[in-house]
């Protein structure tokens, strides 16, 4: 861009557009369901001493930005550099390029007895 010569100023709302709607993006949660399955298969989940994180589920409660949380067995197995994979899976996946993820990791609740 460039303010003195007026290059690719047209361009401004374009861009801005798509980022708005990267950012607005609802995706449901069979398709992500079948991303996370999909990213599993290509890079298993870390394991801490004999314990796998298994990761049962995944949801997208919010927009702006997108938040997308993960039910696992145990969110501490959860390893950065694997949370890192899989926001940028997710990335590549669902074109989303331009706007922040946010990444939610929840363990299984326990029934009370």
């Amino acid at each position: 861009i460039s303010a003195l010569t007026g290059q690719r100023v047209n361009k401004v709302m374009e861009v801005a557009n798509e980022a708005y709607r990267q950012n607005c993006a609802r995706i449901s949660t069979g398709t992500l369901n079948d991303i996370i399955a999909e990213a599993i298969s290509v890079t298993e989940p870390p394991s801490d001493k004999g314990r796998r994180l298994r990761i049962y589920y995944g949801t997208q409660p919010s927009t702006n930005p997108p938040t997308f949380v993960l039910f696992v067995n145990d969110p501490d197995l959860m390893h950065f550099s694997y949370k890192r994979y899989l926001e940028n899976f997710f990335r590549k996946s669902f074109g989303l390029t331009q706007t922040p993820i946010r990444l939610n990791v929840r363990g299984k609740t326990k029934p009370e007895i």
